[in-house]
């Protein structure tokens, strides 16, 4: 017990850090490219909204979702955009996932982020058709621009966002993920379990995907690198999921959070059971 657990803290420990580089690289082409969402789509047809929206989703992390709520209450991007950016992004699982497997990682990105296009346009048709009112009691917020300067990138960013708000709950999440799965092989034979209930797994993954919050959604990360779960649960997890994403949506519009991940939960089982039923 005490070899799997320091095998767990060191393995740990080494995502968590692959994850920290990743965060900051993510975060310095925002800071870069701040700005320069709204002129682009201040141009051009509706399609840029679906492929901006699902790219924004589809890079790693939360703060492409923060970007794109923000555009979404200025009236910027539709609320199919909106759905299809929360479709293609899976939160800090991103991460985590680029530093277990990342050519299955970059894989999933890829595909969310051509099925986040697809989502958008549906959703829009599907509000249009049934005439769905969405956005009614947002709270209009206004951008602003981060202060120059290293030490106020430091402390602000890194250190007050970064570090504080994300790296320690990745860690807390990854070591309990890992170390949950290491017990339940070790004592429960929890890979014939998974072997035997892989649907309702699938279903389960889709459920607790509603919840708003990077960290629950690592146990399928977890268990998909272990050879536990197939491909079509962990694409499942990561469709309905958009970890931190939805809580800036959630200050301005309760209603069109509920609205957004029922479509996700619905374009999630729709096309995770698809892949499972293909033998994936």
């Amino acid at each position: 017990m005490v070899n799997l657990v320091l095998s767990t803290l060191t393995e740990s420990i080494k995502i968590t850090l692959l994850v920290l580089v990743m965060m900051i690289l993510i975060d310095l082409i925002n800071v870069r490219t701040r700005g320069k969402l709204s002129s682009i789509l201040q141009t051009g047809r509706r399609w840029k909204q679906y492929v901006l929206a699902s790219l924004l989703g589809a890079s790693p992390g939360c703060i492409g979702s923060f970007a794109g709520v923000s555009l979404y209450v200025h009236g910027m991007i539709s609320f199919g955009a909106l759905t299809g950016m929360m479709l293609a992004t899976a939160g800090d699982e991103q991460f985590v996932m680029l530093a277990m497997f990342p050519k299955t990682a970059i894989i999933i990105f890829i595909i969310l982020f051509f099925i986040g296009i697809i989502a958008g346009v549906v959703t829009d048709f599907v509000i249009k058709k049934f005439k769905i009112k969405t956005c009614s009691d947002c709270k209009e917020k206004q951008f602003h621009e981060d202060k120059e300067g290293i030490s106020h990138y430091i402390k602000d960013h890194i250190w007050k966002h970064i570090i504080k708000k994300h790296i320690l709950r990745t860690f807390l999440w990854t070591f309990g993920a890992i170390l949950i799965i290491g017990i339940g092989l070790t004592f429960w034979q929890i890979d014939k379990i998974t072997s035997e209930y892989t649907f309702l797994i699938l279903i389960l993954s889709a459920v607790i995907g509603l919840i708003p919050e990077s960290g629950p959604h690592l146990i399928f990360v977890t268990m998909y690198a272990q050879g536990l779960i197939p491909f079509s649960i962990l694409f499942t997890s990561s469709i309905v999921q958009d970890g931190h994403g939805m809580l800036p949506l959630l200050s301005y519009s309760v209603k069109d959070s509920i609205l957004v991940k029922i479509f996700n939960l619905i374009f999630g089982l729709s096309f995770g059971l698809l892949i499972y039923l293909m033998g994936y």
